[in-house]
């Protein structure tokens, strides 16, 4: 004997619900409009570092010595082993150099002021980069530009502006400063395996081909639901999503949180997640519209949420508890992800229960928009 399932009167509380999907989808379109999204590496360009260290590396401790030498956007993940580590970092590691000797140069003179050309004129010799300290005359050079970091340096002082010439570039001086600091941390041999620019016309792209990858995704979502269901389906089964991805951004750029590839694949995931969801709902309501005659739409809904929130509710607790394996001990580069489809799950879940119910209550969904299309002539079938 089956047990009778306990109708629930969602749709009893579907205007608080409404006005809580307004709020949170202003919410996330502020937070957009005002802070933006806080793009990664491979959206905006950046730095890539290979080190290889004699014993397995602590990454707390590479952090820290990031930190500490100014990159304050930057990453430490193990790279293949525990011995190697890849450091990522938004921006040039030379702006980084000029950052670190301002900050140098600040300590003797507050009134300093620095300025970089990228490029040294011919005429200036085997010389890569240049350094104008602007009214500060007081500074004392001596052990700002050590010679394993910066090769040989000239320097020219014509009034209040003193002219540092560097045979190597900010860029590689800054990198072999955090390495030598990573190997006195660590007390122990760091080798420095690679260092690469990635720059930001890669970002560009990636980032348009992205944007189009979801609307295009949303686009065949809502012609596969129309021909699958019904166009009033479509609509709310597009507007459930939309609601979905809207406030994932919306959080991660609230909380100022890195955007990235990883990300991005986890906002297509939601979006896949959330129309399973959505669709198995649907397939719900559809049935029970043909089979229950005395109903209005309000009653069929409720008994279709009710039927399917069960199995709803299982699969998103199981899905959030590999997420959260993923989040606490899936590394650094996997937290993103993790974080996004921990929101997405938590909310598509709830979007499929009254974000998509609440749009075909609204767009007046009934028996008649559900029923087979009559066949012409079918009425004479039976006739002998």
């Amino acid at each position: 004997m089956t047990k009778e399932t306990k109708i629930i009167n969602f749709m009893g509380k579907r205007k608080l619900a409404a006005m809580l999907s307004v709020l949170l989808l202003i919410g996330s379109i502020v937070s957009l409009g005002m802070n933006g999204l806080q793009f990664g590496l491979d959206f905006t360009g950046g730095t890539q570092i290979e080190v290889g260290y004699d014993k397995p590396a602590n990454l707390e401790q590479v952090r820290t010595v990031l930190k500490e030498q100014g990159l304050e956007n930057s990453a430490a993940v193990f790279f293949g082993s525990d011995t190697d580590v890849l450091v990522r970092t938004q921006g040039s590691l030379g702006d980084a150099a000029l950052k670190m000797l301002e900050a140098k140069v600040r300590e003797q003179s507050p009134n300093a002021e620095l300025t970089l050309e990228k490029q040294v004129s011919k005429d200036k010799g085997n010389f890569s980069s240049q350094i104008n300290m602007l009214q500060a005359p007081d500074v004392n050079l001596s052990g700002f530009f050590p010679a394993e970091a910066f090769g040989a340096v000239k320097v020219e002082q014509n009034g209040d502006v003193i002219t540092v010439l560097t045979q190597n570039s900010l860029s590689e001086a800054f990198t072999t400063t955090l390495v030598g600091e990573l190997a006195a941390r660590a007390n122990t041999h760091v080798e420095l395996r690679r260092s690469e620019f990635v720059g930001p016309q890669v970002g560009e792209e990636l980032r348009d081909d992205g944007g189009l990858g979801m609307l295009f995704a949303l686009a065949v979502v809502m012609v596969y639901v129309a021909l699958r269901f019904q166009m009033k389906f479509s609509f709310g089964a597009v507007a459930a999503l939309a609601h979905d991805v809207i406030v994932v951004l919306g959080i991660f750029s609230l909380l100022k949180l890195d955007f990235d590839l990883t990300v991005l694949a986890a906002v297509l995931a939601v979006i896949g997640y959330s129309l399973n969801d959505t669709i198995v709902v649907s397939d719900r309501i559809r049935e029970n519209f043909r089979k229950v005659r005395k109903a209005d739409a309000i009653e069929v809904i409720n008994t279709s949420l009710s039927q399917t929130l069960g199995r709803t509710l299982v699969t998103s607790f199981t899905t959030l508890l590999v997420l959260m394996a993923l989040f606490f001990v899936g590394g650094e580069l996997i937290h993103g992800f993790a974080t996004a489809l921990m929101i997405g799950v938590l909310v598509g879940t709830y979007s499929s229960i009254y974000v998509a119910a609440n749009v075909l209550i609204a767009m007046d969904i009934c028996k008649e928009d559900l029923m087979p299309p009559v066949r012409e002539g079918a009425e004479f079938d039976d006739m002998p």
